[in-house]
């Protein structure tokens, strides 16, 4: 049997023949496909060898359920051992877990460090003791559109995988309909890095008891958008007890702004993404080291808040007036002000955003007086107006600019500032007036 075969009969993805049964390499991507490969066209398999990402879709595994899976020959591991690949994705296969459990233990003679399922059905559960004290080189794990048992109650039998868990880096588990995660599975991911749970159920209650002391204690990364979250404050509580957390996404749900709480944010975290999440007013208490906030997408009509480690502030799409006093953000680089009703910038502020590195105010309704026009202009002068200038700067009023943009309105001494020209020739008219009498 050719090691192609037994790699193929090491992942259970022996498939039914089908119109495409073969595989497809990409040369200049590395990446092979391969599609409801039968033991027929089982041939095709040897062109993916040079590949470094290797993607099957499609197949029946099921017949296989029986296969026994035992050590493999010193000369196979050898050869299995000098294989590049170093992600495999699977997808839309109906998966026995009795089987995974066995055949999982196989990717410890590869250097496959990514594994995906995406669109596939865990069907039954499988007995992970075959995984005792085996570890693996996958590092990042990821489950996009599946569905399988609750994790819930069955800590114990996930406890086998205990010794690869304890390295594992990512996990994402996307789009299949979490509710909840139990406190045991975080105890299994001391190293932890990145967390994906977004396109979920996930609800308020859901994360204090999934983020217990103890669970994920290096988490860095936790993504919750598109979910069923609503309480700021309930989040706050869920997430305290991630001493390490840095980067929190929970845009895309509904969150009310509660009543002031004690619950305090993770000093850690730096980079807050609250966009399209229904805001009508900013929420407190925010973070009160953040370096990264992004606001953007929702109803606020006034940001008064005071961040002295903000770096960079996004507040576009929402329906605000007049811009937040950049005094308040002594070491801010970039603010994005696209698409509010802003009309014009203070004079006052337009020295202070000509020393941030990206300013953008796209797509406002700006009034082109010579106050407001010349304000812009000056700003774009510095170089730091961002994309958008100046195709997308256009005059709201007077009527007679509407529809110009700011970047050609005049805004010249002699218009602008008619009176300090026109009195001085006044009074040198008046004195040759004068002299010649």
């Amino acid at each position: 049997m050719t090691v192609a075969v037994l790699l193929l009969l090491g992942l259970g993805l022996l498939a039914a023949e089908g119109r495409r049964n073969r595989c497809y390499f990409n040369r200049t991507q590395e990446y092979c496909v391969c599609y409801n490969l039968s033991e027929e066209t089982i041939g095709s398999l040897i062109q993916c060898l040079p590949a470094t990402v290797v993607e099957f879709q499609g197949g029946d595994v099921e017949k296989y359920i029986a296969f026994p899976i035992g050590d493999l020959p010193s000369s196979i591991r050898e050869t299995l051992d000098s294989l590049v690949v170093q992600k495999i994705i699977i997808g839309s296969v109906l998966v026995p877990e009795a089987l995974l459990a066995r055949v999982l233990r196989f990717f410890s003679y590869t250097h496959v460090q990514e594994l995906a399922f995406e669109s596939c059905t865990f069907q039954g559960t499988g007995n992970w003791s075959d995984m005792d004290g085996q570890k693996l080189p996958i590092l990042s794990l990821s489950f996009h559109n599946v569905t399988a048992a609750p994790l819930s109650g069955r800590e114990r039998a996930f406890s086998s995988l205990s010794r690869w868990l304890e390295s594992l880096e990512e996990l994402a588990v996307t789009g299949s309909r979490v509710t909840s995660l139990p406190c045991a599975i975080g105890r299994l991911l001391p190293a932890l890095r990145s967390l994906n749970l977004a396109q979920n159920s996930l609800g308020d209650g859901s994360l204090a008891p999934a983020f217990c002391q103890g669970a994920f204690p290096q988490l860095r990364e936790l993504s919750l958008h598109h979910n069923n979250l609503s309480s700021y404050h309930s989040v706050c509580e869920g997430v305290e007890l991630l001493p390490e957390l840095r980067y929190l996404d929970l845009s895309h749900n509904k969150l009310m702004a509660d009543p002031p709480f004690s619950c305090q944010w993770p000093a850690s975290l730096g980079h807050f993404n609250l966009s399209s999440a229904g805001l009508d007013e900013v929420p407190a208490p925010l973070p009160p080291n953040l370096e990264v906030l992004d606001l953007s997408h929702n109803h606020l009509r006034a940001v008064d808040i005071s961040l002295s480690s903000l770096k960079k502030l996004f507040l576009n799409q929402n329906l605000l007036q007049a811009i937040p006093s950049i005094r308040n953000y002594p070491v801010l680089d970039t603010l994005h002000l696209d698409n509010n009703s802003i009309s014009e910038l203070p004079r006052g502020e337009v020295k202070l955003l000509g020393r941030l590195q990206d300013v953008a105010v796209a797509d406002n309704p700006f009034s082109c007086s010579c106050s407001g026009a010349g304000a812009l202009q000056a700003l774009a002068a510095t170089g730091h107006l961002g994309q958008g200038w100046p195709e997308d700067y256009r005059c709201h009023r007077p009527a007679e600019y509407q529809g110009w943009p700011v970047a050609q309105v005049p805004v010249s001494v002699l218009r602008c500032h008619r009176a300090a020209v026109v009195a001085p020739l006044c009074v040198a008219l008046a004195l040759l007036a004068l002299a010649g009498a």
